[in-house]
């Protein structure tokens, strides 16, 4: 019976869409030849999360990530209220669908803004930052659901303050890679202005123009509906090594969900406090991400993950081979396993955007989540099994963490590389993949030009006599360019220099 308790315990105070569970299941008489109905809600949750995250995903690369994000928040805060009025248990569950389709797309969608907006060097900055809001959110989830124990008034208070969010319906700025990649070249300059005002500089005319001449092409018409619809999901799988690569990144996000989720429904049961035991397994997140930083900007992002998942896998299975009254060894096992599966879900997240091109990161990362989903919904009955064999859920976990790290390492590596702009360009990004490149626990720096948008390069004809003045003059250059010397600077047929400068 404490057993039964114990994992009940588990599905109840997860997090803020599940820690009103407790009172829902009293209201509604969940027990007894009804115990199964809590399960039940719980994974009418998690089934609305692969149908959101698949259909906003392609609502992100078809309409936008600026829209697509508030119209996921509106149906989030109306799941939520239907949530709170609910009358049967019937008209929860319906409305836990509804929220769930929200789940993860609504902190998926700024991330891929955020990944956008930022150059190769701030990415892992912006993942880690996400990561400890998200952890902080956790942390204060905790003593919410400590002095909130009415589930009407908890759904009501982790739910209404996302209406404030649409204040940034006036500042939050559409990803320009986005408006890039359909054409709207005019709407993607007049943001790339505003950062650069913002950033204390201004954008070049000559840049600007350049930028016009490599985007402004004669397309026809067909062209022009295909960039307005985007490739669609089946370009994912259309070439061998774009199929390649969402296969394992698919098969390493289903393991990081089954285990992350897993682990935290563990979090409350374990001590007498489950309370406690939730601050605790949220806490241990905090210095897994600082760790993760410091490892992604140094070993890259395919050994991290190998490493976190591999290393998490092996503590659930041992684990499973401790006796019942080793409590401390349990919880301190249960803690690196958090501790380590935290830095891999936070690494799969910048990695997966990293490898999609941007016509299909929203659709790719979409059908990523969609298919891991699918095991959240499995998680609930798996511990409903658990019942009999606690140890069983922590050993299927185990093995398909282990087993998910060592596929991780077939993948490319993305540090210092830049996002791939085009679906060709995300065919290419790996393409000549060797067992060496497996091997090899640090990351090689890619070449210095690339064909990318990102590269954005311009173009500056002068003299050599016009070259030799500045030269001589010793003017200051702009602190962010890099320019060919003179002696690598070639001449063309006219003798005219060509110098390249990158901004």
């Amino acid at each position: 019976m404490v057993t039964i308790r114990l994992l009940h315990r588990t599905f109840r105070e997860t997090n803020n869409h599940r820690a009103g569970d407790r009172e829902v299941i009293e209201l509604f008489d969940l027990v007894c030849e009804n115990d199964i109905y809590p399960t039940v809600g719980l994974a009418a949750l998690n089934l609305g999360g692969p149908i959101g995250v698949y259909f906003f995903g392609v609502l992100n690369d078809r309409i936008g990530r600026r829209k697509s994000y508030f119209l996921c928040l509106a149906t989030l805060i109306t799941g939520s209220l239907l949530t709170a009025s609910a009358m049967n248990f019937w008209w929860w569950a319906t409305s836990r669908v509804i929220v769930g389709l929200t789940i993860p797309a609504v902190y998926q969608i700024p991330f891929i803004i955020s990944l956008e907006l930022v150059g190769p060097n701030y990415r892992s900055f912006i993942t880690v930052m996400t990561c400890m809001f998200y952890t902080l959110g956790l942390v204060l989830l905790s003593g919410i659901t400590y002095f909130v124990r009415d589930w009407v008034y908890l759904t009501l208070a982790t739910s209404t303050p996302f209406i404030l969010y649409f204040i940034y319906w006036w500042f939050l700025p559409e990803s320009p890679r986005w408006l890039l990649a359909k054409g709207r070249i005019e709407e993607a300059l007049k943001i790339l202005e505003t950062l650069a005002m913002v950033n204390g500089t201004i954008l070049p005319e000559s840049f600007k123009q350049k930028l016009k001449q490599k985007m402004m092409m004669q397309r026809t018409l067909s062209e022009e509906k295909r960039l307005k619809e985007g490739p669609g999901v089946l370009a994912l799988c259309r070439t061998p090594n774009m199929r390649l690569k969402t296969i394992l990144i698919t098969f390493n996000w289903f393991a990081n969900d089954m285990v992350y989720i897993g682990l935290s429904y563990y979090g409350p049961a374990l001590g007498e406090n489950p309370y406690l035991s939730f601050l605790l397994s949220s806490v241990v997140e905090v210095p897994s991400s600082l760790v993760c930083w410091l490892l992604m900007d140094r070993w890259g992002r395919r050994w991290p993950l190998c490493l976190a998942m591999t290393l998490s896998g092996i503590s659930c299975i041992i684990t499973v081979t401790l006796p019942p009254d080793a409590v401390i060894t349990t919880l301190v096992l249960f803690l690196f396993s958090k501790f380590t599966i935290s830095a891999s879900f936070l690494i799969i997240y910048p990695f997966a955007g990293e490898l999609y091109p941007t016509p299909l990161r929203g659709v790719g990362i979409g059908t990523s989540a969609y298919i891991a989903g699918l095991g959240l919904v499995l998680i609930p009955f798996i511990n409903y099994l658990g019942r009999e064999n606690l140890v069983l859920p922590l050993l299927i976990m185990g093995i398909l963490s282990v087993i998910g790290g060592i596929t991780g390492l077939r993948l490319p590596e993305t540090l210092h590389y830049k996002l791939p702009q085009t679906v060709e360009e995300g065919e290419e990004f790996g393409k000549n993949w060797s067992v060496t490149d497996c091997i090899n626990c640090v990351p090689k720096r890619p070449p210095e030009h690339s064909n990318s948008y990102e590269d954005l390069t311009e173009r500056l004809e002068m003299s050599p006599t016009t070259e030799t003045t500045a030269l001589a003059s010793g003017s200051a250059r702009p602190k962010f360019t890099r320019q060919q010397s003179t002696m690598e600077t070639p001449l063309d047929s006219s003798g005219v220099v060509k110098m390249t400068c990158w901004f």
